[in-house]
């Protein structure tokens, strides 16, 4: 059974994202801070009968048709705004990486590789300068 805070097989802590409703499978849905334990189904494991969900304030666990795994990946990923403050970290990263790369280099990745550093370098450059990722605000919608 795998519980908020205790290590994982691989050594991890695993992190429970607060408020996030869990997708536990056929329309079943709760709150991933108030699932306290999983445990798979090893006898009649089958189609709808892959996971026992432990729930607070419930004697009782939720049988799921997802596997303890994907459950468990549902309640521990990161919320689209932490991975876009990720990847604009490591864009960032990368366009001082390729900022540092010789001339003589660029020219080679180039002709033998066609790889164009500068071409990628303004690319991501123009991304930071307007701070437009292309696709508007929700604002533009009401405008």
């Amino acid at each position: 059974m795998l519980i908020s805070g205790e290590r994982t097989t691989t050594g991890g802590i695993v992190e429970i994202t607060r408020n996030r409703m869990i997708h536990l499978g056929y329309a079943k849905y709760w709150r991933s801070d108030q699932i306290v334990g999983l445990l798979p189904i090893e006898d009649d494991r089958g189609p709808g009968r892959r996971t026992e969900v432990y729930v607070s304030n419930n004697p009782e666990p939720i049988v799921a048709s997802r596997s303890e795994g994907s459950i468990l990946r549902a309640m521990a990923s990161m919320p689209d705004e932490a991975v876009a403050a990720e990847v604009g970290s490591i864009a960032e990263d990368l366009v001082e990486a390729l900022g540092a790369v010789s001339p003589v280099l660029k020219r080679m990745l180039k002709s033998e590789e066609e790889f164009d550093v500068e071409y990628w370098l303004r690319r991501l450059r123009s991304v930071f300068e307007t701070g437009d990722d292309g696709r508007g605000s929700q604002e533009d919608l009401f405008s």
